[in-house]
């Protein structure tokens, strides 16, 4: 007769808690707000800057960390997918093994789009198995979604994200003066997520994007207007964020826009920003809403017009029902065995399918394409 087991049980639980600050002209001489975190003393900081944010504030950036007297490493990462990778990460763990931090008083720093913040975020969790790090968000997709969160990954074996970690930052730190320095394609990226969170969870900030989103893209959001749509964009997504920062419950409304975005986005990387990949999804999501009877007719027409309203342009042809299929499926491995797939059930409200059907997406594309091509108001191509 064997001997018991013995057991040992383990429970413990992880304490979250980092700010989200809204920090106008955050490299300023006289805003000190990056030096509320980590030493002032000796202080050293690894910083790594996006490529193109180092050409436009490469000199002020760097004037910061003299006048305040921070020992500075500062890297230059090129940014875009195509560098969201385990190599980049290497190259980064290599630069920071050549500049010695304190393991908690000197948090890295990470400057630029959702892809740089994402690639830091992982360095940061990995590099001697944890060191803090703080987010300066400097594309509009970063402002309100890929920054706020505590997600972090790399692209590995051509699919994305498939490799990464939980890791809360010490802080993220909003910068709306970078904005302005945008091309408009990467401005128009970022609405797209604005544009998910108003159709899958704000009627108020869907009425607002009518009224005002257009102004507001055109002023780079610099206007009152705007900044209560990022306000309130941002306050929405940390709502929806903060009660599953771990992702335990799986049906989550803000994966709206990111079920068939997935594979479209991977099989055409060169041609799709991730939120001209989410728009596209949210348009075959609103057709297939709109073919179950989920969505009134209006609100659909509502959400087709706010879409060429701001100017916002579906490049329909890299629509492919079989690639969106194969997308589903493996969400379904993502979320746990089923689909989850967040829908439109009115201007603000939201309902999850786990039955939708392969015939349902065949039948969404064309349905769509001829929807929008009804629509005089939306442009066909980018």
């Amino acid at each position: 007769m064997s001997a018991p087991a013995t057991r040992w049980q383990v429970r413990a639980q992880r304490p979250v808690a980092y700010d989200v600050l809204k920090t106008p002209a955050l490299f300023a001489p006289h805003n000190d707000a990056l030096l509320a975190f980590g030493r002032r003393e000796g202080a050293r900081r690894f910083v790594v800057v996006d490529a193109n944010v180092m050409r436009h504030h490469g000199a002020a950036i760097r004037d910061w960390f003299g006048q305040h007297g921070v020992e500075v490493h500062l890297v230059t990462h090129p940014g875009g997918e195509e560098c969201k990778t385990l190599e980049a990460c290497q190259d980064l763990v290599c630069e920071l093994d050549t500049f010695p931090i304190h393991r908690r008083d000197d948090p890295i720093i990470a400057i630029g789009g959702g892809v740089l913040t994402d690639v830091v975020a992982f360095v940061a969790s990995s590099y001697r198995r944890g060191v803090p790090h703080i987010k300066v968000p400097t594309t509009l997709m970063g402002y309100i979604d890929a920054a706020l969160g505590i997600k972090a990954g790399v692209n590995f074996n051509g699919n994305k994200n498939r490799l990464g970690s939980f890791e809360p930052p010490q802080a993220v730190l909003l910068d709306p003066a970078f904005l302005p320095s945008l091309p408009r394609r990467h401005l128009l990226n970022g609405v797209c997520e604005i544009v998910k969170l108003a159709v899958i969870r704000d009627r108020a900030l869907f009425a607002q994007l009518e009224a005002d989103g257009a102004a507001s893209i055109a002023a780079c959001f610099a206007n009152p207007a705007g900044e209560a749509i990022l306000d309130r964009a941002i306050g929405g997504m940390l709502e929806e964020l903060a009660p599953n920062l771990f992702e335990e419950e799986l049906a989550r409304k803000v994966d709206f826009g990111h079920t068939f975005s997935y594979g479209l986005e991977t099989r055409h990387g060169e041609r799709l920003l991730h939120g001209e990949a989410v728009l596209l999804d949210i348009l075959v999501s609103v057709q297939i809403a709109r073919q179950r009877g989920l969505l009134a007719g209006d609100d659909a027409a509502r959400v087709f017009a706010l879409v060429g309203r701001l100017g916002l342009a579906p490049d329909l042809r890299v629509l492919d029902s079989g690639t969106m299929w194969h997308s589903l499926l493996d969400r379904i491995e993502h979320r746990n065995g089923q689909q989850r797939v967040p829908m439109p059930a009115g201007i603000g409200q939201c309902v999850f399918l786990n039955d939708i059907t392969r015939r349902e997406l065949d039948a969404a594309v064309p349905a769509l394409h001829a929807r929008i091509k009804a629509d005089h108001e939306l442009v066909l191509e980018c």
